[in-house]
């Protein structure tokens, strides 16, 4: 006897033998065991998933020689000839080939006639949207009213072709595309009765490669035992697919981790030897990612199918979550891209290159990997510190690649000139201001501050060199709200009666006894810039301190969302709110630190400590400031004379969502 394929040799006879579809199969049986038969079915989906075999196991049900059944005997001769496709009383029908009206015409002659031995005449159409618009309407009246011993099966890959007319006169039942575990399932059952051994991986090679369709499983599983002599190792299933081994795709991941360029692109070519797919190596590689994430996030629901747990568990520790995603996202938008490369392989490098330009570490280097990684994120309840450094050395990396350019020529300006000290200071905590005495204090202190340089800018004999700050191109837009509010911010040690004028030298005490201070306007350097210092309560006074660090990005708004709860000495501790605790890193805590070095020229040991906010934070309070300039631009909009008059004359009526408030210095505009 002849060697017959898999997907026939085993292709179901039952519905209880079927793969899947329980959607479909619960409505054929429940229909065929309460004799509620419908005249006219259309099965739905892509290839390989069921159509025609649901057909013709239906087809038997109806025609059984022991009833109308759910479970056909396939033993009984009408049940054999349908099985072996030799029924008079099946019409199977290609569509394809027989679209004309003339072919339909014939077809629908003989429907009048009784089944020459079966219960049921069945008509069986594939690929039905083939036919012709004159053949769908030839068959429409037959279709709606035919005679009771006539049923209709239709299977088609494309619906959307069929007339409405049609379809409104069929049961459509639409059939999913295979799991990938349901495909390893049955391979591996229909593997186990030929006997013939297979890697566990092999499987999932076949059944990803399959693309939901069980037939061309089946048929790729024929191909591979030919290809492997009956051993279906995962490495003769990647060389007969033209995929790559996954080990390779674990080794570009590593080389990305740890920002190895010269290793990660001699890796690609020692790939492109073997001439692979590299739309396939690029799925692969997005797979990993997903499955990456999966177990930085849920580490128990890590699927251990390809036996690779300890390496995601390994390379989850090296690369942190914000990488993961980035990676994630470059390499999806990669494929969307990869057919419009000159070369296959051109584009995959050129995903890979944007992979490590995109430095979130902002070093550009490669990084160490230590030998016993863990996760990069804080959890509550956990105390993150970071190594004081020997010297304060500024930042450079992602800010300057992306915007292509380095810090520019000295600008030429008057020195700051250092706030001076009053003789009174703000009673009211951050938490007990209210929304009023905020913006207050923010035009009070901006007026205040303006005075002060205008009278003080024109002694300064020698103007300081200052670096222009660079800003990166993409900043997101609550970063730079956030940027803007703080900076905007009055000093909290400045006097909170605007009618109070502030004194030069608060030192000059009556009291003998008060020892007086030097003057902090005296600069006697002019080439010394003056450091920020925190005074008083140093929760009042973060935010002030915040917005002279120069932070930007993630880590701005890391420290924006912390609570000042202790400095003493060299030593700050701030309170993270766990809502927040996937910001904190060590990268972005080594940030802060070093720009508190550079901002107190010394070193700072720096403290994150997850937990429960002890008062508002710079973002909280930023936030506040936010609402009520806009409560006042809503408030002022609404009280304009020809708004007014807009609204009584003409119907108008104001929108708030489209009010926007614009912050000027020293005052807030509407």
């Amino acid at each position: 006897m002849s060697y017959q394929v898999l997907a026939r040799k085993y292709r179901p006879g039952n519905f209880q033998a079927l793969e899947g579809q329980t959607h479909v199969l619960q409505a054929l049986v429940n229909a065929l065991d309460n004799n509620r038969l419908h005249h006219a079915y259309l099965f739905t989906g892509t290839r390989g998933v069921g159509k025609t075999t649901i057909a013709r196991i239906f087809a038997k049900c109806l025609n059984c020689e022991g009833g109308v059944t759910s479970t056909p005997c396939n033993e009984c001769a009408s049940c054999m000839e349908i099985s072996h496709g030799r029924s008079v009383d099946l019409i199977e029908i290609d569509a394809a080939s027989r679209t004309g009206v003339d072919d339909m015409r014939e077809l629908l002659d003989n429907v009048q006639y009784m089944p020459s031995s079966c219960r049921y005449k069945v008509y069986l159409i594939d690929e039905v949207h083939m036919l012709s618009k004159s053949s769908f309407n030839a068959m429409l009246k037959t279709l709606e009213e035919p005679p009771e011993h006539v049923k209709f099966l239709f299977a088609t890959t494309d619906p959307k072709k069929l007339p409405i007319t049609v379809l409104s006169r069929c049961l459509q039942f639409n059939l999913k595309n295979m799991t990938p575990e349901r495909v390893v399932n049955h391979l591996r059952q229909v593997l186990e009765a030929e006997q013939i051994e297979a890697e566990e991986a092999a499987l999932w090679q076949l059944g990803r490669a399959a693309d939901g369709s069980m037939r061309d499983a089946l048929s790729l599983t024929d191909q591979a035992i030919a290809f492997s002599e009956g051993n279906l190792s995962e490495a003769a299933v990647s060389a007969m697919l033209g995929t790559v081994d996954r080990g390779e795709v674990f080794g570009l991941l590593q080389a990305l981790s740890t920002r190895d360029g010269p290793g990660l692109h001699q890796q690609v070519q020692d790939i492109a030897a073997f001439a692979p797919d590299f739309m396939a190596l690029l799925n692969e590689l997005l797979a990993v990612l997903h499955r990456l994430a999966i177990a930085q996030v849920i580490p128990e629901g890590i699927d251990n199918s390809f036996g690779d747990r300890e390496q995601l568990e390994r390379l989850a520790g090296q690369v942190s979550k914000e990488e993961v995603q980035l990676f994630y996202q470059i390499g999806l938008i990669g494929k969307r891209d990869l057919p419009l490369a000159p070369d296959p392989q051109i584009g995959f490098e050129m995903v890979l290159i944007r992979m490590l330009a995109f430095d979130l570490n902002g070093s550009g280097t490669p990084k160490q990997v230590s030998s016993d990684p863990g996760p990069d994120a804080a959890v509550p309840g956990q105390v993150v510190k970071t190594q004081p450094a020997t010297t304060a050395t500024p930042l450079s990396g992602l800010l300057d690649k992306l915007n292509g350019e380095a810090q520019s020529a000295s600008v030429r300006k008057p020195p700051e000139v250092a706030q001076p000290k009053v003789d009174q200071v703000v009673n009211d905590s951050p938490q007990q201001a209210t929304p009023g005495k905020l913006a207050g204090l923010l035009a009070s202190a901006s007026t205040q501050a303006d005075d002060t340089v205008s009278a003080d800018a024109g002694s300064s004999k020698e103007p300081i060199d200052t670096p222009r700050r660079v800003v990166a191109l993409s900043e997101p837009a609550e970063v730079a709200e956030t940027k803007a509010v703080l900076q905007a911010q009055p000093d909290v040690t400045e006097a909170t009666d605007p009618g109070v004028q502030a004194q030069p030298d608060v030192t000059e005490a009556t009291d003998p006894g008060v020892q007086a201070q030097p003057d902090v306007t005296e600069a006697t350097d002019p080439g010394v810039q003056e450091q920020p210092v925190i005074a008083g309560d140093e929760a009042e006074n973060w935010p002030n301190l915040l917005a002279k660090l120069g932070l930007n990005g993630i880590t701005l708004t890391l420290a924006s969302n912390c609570y000042l709860k202790h400095f003493e000495g060299d030593k700050i501790l701030l309170i993270l709110d766990a809502g927040h605790s996937s910001l904190c890193n060590e990268t972005q805590i080594a940030r802060i630190a070093e720009a508190l070095a550079k901002a107190y020229d010394r070193v700072i040991d720096l403290s994150i400590e997850i937990g429960e906010l002890p008062g508002p934070t710079p973002a909280m309070i930023a936030e506040q400031l936010k609402l009520q300039m806009m409560q006042e631009a809503v408030l002022e909009i609404e009280s304009d004379d020809n708004v007014k008059s807009l609204i009584a004359g003409f119907g108008a009526r104001v929108v708030q969502g489209t009010i926007s408030p614009i912050s000027k210095q020293g005052d807030q505009g509407k």
